[in-house]
């Protein structure tokens, strides 16, 4: 099993330390380091910031939004940096949300799966080069009765096959990913459920594809915090897991709500998402079960993390994005460096 970092967003109060950060994994030996994006920082320009500033890391969009840009835009973005970078680029792509595509972007929240499909068709058609025309029901390329005309990239990425990743987290959307992407990007895994909740739909995906699980990248993202007191950890968490659960999307179309119903926490999720849009953070913090936050974290001394990678790696995981916690650069770092060390007492580096 392989580790990665996730820096999550620019602007989240930690951006002195994240090229450090991000420099200090690649030093250690970390696969890749993935940058998020939502409505503050795009992740474009961090992704380019740190490869400019590593060396053999790979460097990952976790995720560019499918409502920000056009297919053949994201596809000139990735060979882009694919080309500056010496071939280190990931792309992953993600809908983002009803509010997110439809309040910041404009762009209506309506068949993700469809939409996705035809983006990911138009992106990988571009990055190889062909001349780029394509008719569906969200895209046509070029434009009928126009002066448009099928273009190919200029731009020559470092490698031919870029890989694809796609954030997913409802069923429908995991089997889809399986099928046309080469890994996914998961979010709240517990290795205890990761067999019901995701990997056997994204079997099926690739199995409907012809393909088996050999060569596709599991790819979920963890947060971790060392010390004695994992019940004190946990609360450090609270408020994160708060804001997934409770308040990121609607009461409608929450994805993270209904995932955590599905492992088994249905009368907490509603309460947590209650307090939430009610104007109750605390109230919805201190309502997320300690057991959901430890068994979808990594929390507690080196020993105990060794013990949990071992159990992610034969749930299926292949690499493991690690969000090291800590008030300061240093407990950042201690975090990194514990996150290797785990490895390697699991047997797993």
């Amino acid at each position: 099993m392989r580790l990665g970092i996730n820096l999550g967003y620019w602007g989240a109060g930690m951006d002195a330390d994240n090229l450090t950060v991000a420099q200090e994994a690649d030093r250690l030996g970390y696969a890749v380091c993935w940058a998020a994006e939502a409505y503050g920082s795009d992740a474009p320009t961090v992704i380019s910031w740190v490869a400019a500033h590593t060396e053999r890391i790979d460097v990952g969009s976790a995720i560019f939004q499918i409502p920000a840009r056009t297919p053949a835009m994201t596809a000139m973005t990735a060979a882009t940096l694919d080309s500056l970078s010496g071939g280190r680029f990931r792309l992953g792509l993600g809908v983002s949300g009803p509010q997110v595509s439809e309040g910041w972007y404009g762009v209506k929240f309506d068949r993700p799966l469809s939409r996705t499909r035809e983006y990911v068709e138009i992106v990988r058609k571009a990055m190889s080069r062909e001349r780029l025309s394509y008719q569906g029901e969200h895209w046509t390329l070029p434009l009928p009765g126009g002066p448009g005309k099928p273009i190919k990239l200029t731009v020559h990425p470092q490698r031919e096959h870029i890989p694809l990743y796609i954030a997913a987290i409802g069923p429908k959307n995991l089997e889809q990913t399986g099928e046309i992407a080469d890994g996914a990007l998961l979010l709240f895994p517990s290795a205890a459920q990761l067999e019901e909740t995701a990997i056997r739909f994204l079997r099926a995906g690739r199995e409907k594809a012809g393909l088996t699980m050999d060569g596709f990248d599991v790819s979920p993202t963890l947060p971790l915090a060392l010390g004695d007191d994992v019940a004190a950890l946990a609360d450090f968490f609270r408020p994160y897991t708060a804001l997934y659960v409770g308040g990121m999307g609607s009461r409608r179309q929450n994805f993270y709500n209904r995932l955590a119903q599905r492992m088994g926490y249905e009368k907490e999720a509603a309460e947590v998402q209650d307090k939430y849009l009610a104007g109750d953070k605390n109230g919805a913090a201190a309502a997320v079960p300690q057991e959901l936050i430890d068994s979808t974290s990594l929390l507690g001394p080196v020993e105990r993390i060794a013990d949990r990678l071992a159990e992610y790696a034969a749930a299926g995981v292949d690499t493991l994005n690690l969000t090291p916690a800590g008030f300061t650069l240093e407990e950042r770092l201690a975090g990194l460096r514990a996150g290797i060390e785990a490895l390697e007492r699991a047997g797993l580096a």
